[in-house]
C-alpha cells in the first residue's frame, strides 16, 4: 500500500479521483435518490445499468461547458437502451451554488444552439441546493443536494414515459418535501454517513 505525502493526501482531498467521485455519487443515488424514492424513475435505470457517470475535471466555466456540448451529443447519439440518462459532475467548479444557478442558463442555451431543446433536458443538484421559496436551511433542499455539483441530462422521451407509467408524477415534490421533512436533518446526515461508509444495509 502506497503512503502518500502530506501534499499528496491534501491535493486528494481537495480533488478526489474520478473513482472516488464516482462511488460517492452512487451510493447517494442508491440510499438518498432510490432508497428514499426521490425519484420513482430511477431505480430502473440504475438496474439495468443505463446510467452514464462522467466526472469532469473542468476547472473553470468554459472548460465545463465543452464538457456539457460533449455530453449532450454523447446521450442523443447513444442507444436510449445502452444510455437512457447522464448525470454530468463536476467537482472543482461551481462550487458555489449561486454561480452554479447562473450556469444553468448558460448550460440551456447551450441546449438550444445544439438544437437538443425538446430531445434532453438538464436538471440540477448541487451540494448547496436552495430552493427559491426556502431557507438555505431548510430540510426541504435535500431532496436536491448531492455530493458534488452535477448537470443530469434526461431524455425528454423517458420523462414522458416514467410520467405514464407513474399517473400521480405530478405530486412527486410534494411527496418529496414530506419524505425529508419526517426523516429530519439528522436522519439525512445518518443516511449520508452510511452511504459514505460503504453500509447499504
Amino acid at each position: 500500500m502506497a503512503i502518500l505525502s502530506p501534499a499528496a493526501e491534501h491535493a486528494t482531498a481537495l480533488h478526489p479521483s474520478s473513482k472516488q467521485v464516482t462511488e460517492e455519487i452512487q451510493a447517494w443515488l442508491v440510499r438518498a435518490v432510490i432508497g428514499l424514492n426521490l425519484c420513482p424513475f430511477a431505480k430502473a435505470v440504475h438496474v439495468k445499468g443505463q446510467i452514464r457517470y462522467a466526472v469532469s475535471d473542468a476547472a473553470d466555466q468554459e472548460t465545463l461547458l465543452k464538457d456539457l456540448i460533449d455530453e449532450l451529443h454523447h446521450l442523443q447519439q447513444s442507444s436510449p437502451e445502452e444510455l437512457d440518462t447522464t448525470l454530468l459532475i463536476h467537482p472543482r467548479v461551481l462550487s458555489d451554488f449561486l454561480d452554479y444557478n447562473d450556469f444553468l442558463e448558460v448550460a440551456d442555451a447551450a441546449l438550444e444552439e445544439a438544437g437538443l431543446a425538446g430531445e434532453i433536458q438538464i436538471a440540477s443538484f448541487h451540494p448547496d441546493y436552495q430552493f427559491a421559496d426556502a431557507d438555505s436551511t431548510a430540510i426541504d433542499n435535500y431532496t436536491n443536494r448531492s455530493p458534488y455539483p452535477i448537470l443530469h441530462l434526461l431524455r425528454e422521451d423517458s420523462i414522458e414515459r416514467a410520467v405514464e407509467a407513474f399517473p400521480d408524477a405530478s405530486d412527486i415534490y410534494e411527496r418529496n418535501i414530506e419524505t425529508m421533512r419526517s426523516l429530519g436533518l439528522d436522519g439525512w446526515r445518518k443516511l449520508m454517513a452510511d452511504a459514505g461508509s460503504g453500509n447499504d444495509a
